[in-house]
């Protein structure tokens, strides 16, 4: 009878491989937590860096001895142990030290400002600029002349600041097909957005097709649709 309640506990470790496991589960907590930083916030949209980890730690430490006869309760409970203390000391380290909190979570970015893209920010980011028009069209965004500000969050949500009716300027229009016409005759006059940048610039017979911001060579005819209420 004891055997089979050691054997029920244990599995087949003993005491001294339980100090095995708490020093491997420390470890792979910080492994998991390093890919997550480095797969970006896309990856970890909705959910916060130490809720996934917890998720995928606790996932892992039940799973085992659900399926492996030899891998004892205990295991699994000093690994949730272990977890759990991992997760309390850094969720009070970032909440007294900012620094820590910018390594493991990042800081919000500024992806639009003033309706054209900060490029060095953007580059920064595992986001395709797809992906990202598609959340502006999702909020109703037809051309960048309408943002005054969008933030990609920490969360890998994006938030975005519309300008007032009556401020919203020319700007790239976001929707597919837009996109796809590019102009190869300027006309004198009329605006134009850089298809990477989103700069917007009013045409003259002085400019070239050099964009001033990014020096992309690909425009499109600028919209100055409002915003729909």
């Amino acid at each position: 009878m004891f055997m089979e309640i050691n054997d029920f506990l244990f599995g087949d470790a003993d005491y001294n491989f339980l100090t095995s496991i708490m020093v491997r589960t420390f470890v792979m907590f910080l492994i998991i937590l390093i890919f997550l930083r480095i797969l970006g916030k896309r990856g970890i949209k909705q959910l916060s860096v130490f809720e996934l980890v917890v998720i995928l730690g606790l996932g892992s430490a039940a799973g085992d001895p659900m399926i492996y006869k030899e891998i004892g309760l205990l295991s699994a409970l000093t690994a949730f142990t272990v977890i759990a203390v991992c997760y309390k000391l850094l969720t009070l380290l970032v909440f007294k030290f900012k620094w820590i909190e910018n390594l493991v979570e990042g800081k919000e970015v500024y992806i639009i400002k003033k309706g054209k893209f900060s490029i060095d920010e953007f580059k920064k980011e595992s986001l395709s600029k797809d992906e990202f028009f598609m959340e502006l069209r999702l909020r109703g965004v037809f051309h960048l002349g309408q943002v005054e500000y969008a933030i990609l969050e920490t969360t890998g949500e994006v938030s975005v600041y519309f300008y007032d009716h009556e401020q919203t300027k020319y700007g790239l229009p976001i929707l597919p097909d837009s996109l796809k016409k590019t102009i190869k005759t300027f006309e004198a006059d009329t605006f134009y957005s850089c298809t990477f940048c989103g700069q917007t610039i009013k045409y003259n017979i002085e400019n070239t097709f050099l964009c001033p911001n990014c020096h992309n060579t690909e425009w499109v005819k600028a919209s100055s649709r409002k915003i729909i209420k």
